[in-house]
């Protein structure tokens, strides 16, 4: 089996690149085999299971990124409003200022929905706990600080949707720099 062009991190970063651009559904093979510079045996041989391995293994790398950089945040002493700021920071890193798409976005419709819609869901209730953790922190109730939460998750991929949209990035941004206010008043 020839050696892979990139390290596996590498080219899981750029499976994950066609997926943001084209969806689960819009990402042929040969879109990823020239994304990775590998050749479909050489996908095959390290994705056993063709594009479903390809996209599980984006989620998990994306899932290894939040839970190296986010959670330590979260499980910090830090209060409330560094929680958030510290959060709005790795946000920002992760979606590239807004212009890169939310991977659960896109793994939640189509043909992707019936294989990773489960997944998809876990990890939107996880966020959602997160996020409402932090409210329940500054004092709001429980029930205030999960609406909090999903209002902030809702303004979040609501930006990267019309930033994208409209190829500019300011709408994300000032969901960002409003995070705080949504979260924890």
């Amino acid at each position: 089996m020839p050696r892979p062009a990139a390290p596996r991190e590498e080219i899981v970063d750029r499976l994950g690149d066609v997926f943001r651009r084209h969806g689960y559904g819009g990402a042929s093979l040969k879109l990823l085999s020239d994304a990775t510079g590998l050749g479909r045996s050489s996908l095959y041989h390290y994705f056993p299971n063709g594009k479903e391995d390809m996209a599980l293994a984006v989620l998990d790398s994306a899932e290894r990124w939040m839970g190296d950089e986010v959670v330590p945040i979260l499980e910090s002493a830090a209060s409330p409003q560094e929680k958030v700021r510290a959060v709005v920071a790795a946000l920002d890193r992760f979606y590239l200022g807004g212009r890169r798409s939310c991977l659960l976005e896109l793994f939640a419709i189509g043909d992707a929905r019936e294989v990773f819609g489960p997944r998809v869901s876990q990890r939107l209730a996880n966020l959602r706990s997160a996020l409402a953790g932090i409210a329940r922190e500054a004092g709001h109730p429980p029930d205030d600080a999960t609406r909090r939460a999903e209002d902030a998750m809702i303004a979040i991929h609501g930006g990267l949707v019309v930033s994208r949209g409209l190829g500019d990035t300011t709408p994300f941004r000032r969901v960002l720099d409003g995070l705080e206010k949504t979260l924890i008043g």
